[in-house]
Parts: C-alpha cells; sequence; structure tokens
C-alpha cells in the first residue's frame, strides 16, 4: 500500500505548516532519514526474528528506499538529488552549528 508515503507527505506538510522554515524541513526530512536507517540497522542485527520481521514489513529502508519505491525514470532521479541536495544542506547546517559552539 501507500501508507508510508501518505505519513511521509502528511509529516512533511504539517512541519511546513507548523515551523514555516526551510531549515525545519530539512532537519525534519534528515531525522526520519536517520531514524529509518537505524531501525534498519536493528532490524538486520536483531537476534530476535519476529521483530526483525515487523520492522521489515512495515518499516521502509529510508527516505530513499520511500521515493524507489513509488518513482522511476526521470522523477526518481529529480527527487533522489534533491534528496541529495538537501542532505548537503543538513550537513552545512551541522557544520555551522559545530563552528559557532566552538567560538563559545
Amino acid at each position: 500500500m501507500y501508507i508510508d508515503l501518505i505519513v511521509l507527505i502528511v509529516l512533511i506538510l504539517v512541519v511546513v505548516m507548523f515551523f514555516k522554515r526551510f531549515s525545519s524541513f530539512v532537519y525534519f526530512i534528515a531525522i526520519v532519514d536517520i531514524l529509518l536507517r537505524i531501525l534498519t540497522f536493528i532490524r538486520d542485527n536483531i537476534g530476535l526474528p519476529d521483530v526483525s520481521a515487523l520492522i521489515a514489513k512495515y518499516v521502509p529502508e529510508s527516505v530513499l528506499a520511500i521515493i524507489d519505491k513509488y518513482t522511476d525514470g526521470i522523477i526518481y532521479m529529480i527527487l533522489a538529488w534533491a534528496f541529495v541536495i538537501i542532505m548537503i544542506i543538513f550537513e552545512s547546517y551541522i557544520i555551522k552549528f559545530f563552528i559557532k559552539k566552538k567560538k563559545v
């Protein structure tokens, strides 16, 4: 089904509506992607087959995996590059944060 895509889009809309800053959108995408990757790591390395199967069934591997699942061709390439650009912006925010933190 489309439940993972619908949940992601609804959460993105909620973040955009409430915070109204591009940086909030970037942080949200990064947080969701990191959370999905942590759950994928747990799925692959946990010794409980029931929990592993549950995570594998209901949790996608990453935001890029969701994009890959529902798009293909040129649309996938555009969205994948947009995701990479968002991750680069996220990295720049983190680097700026650490540089400011060091000066204090």
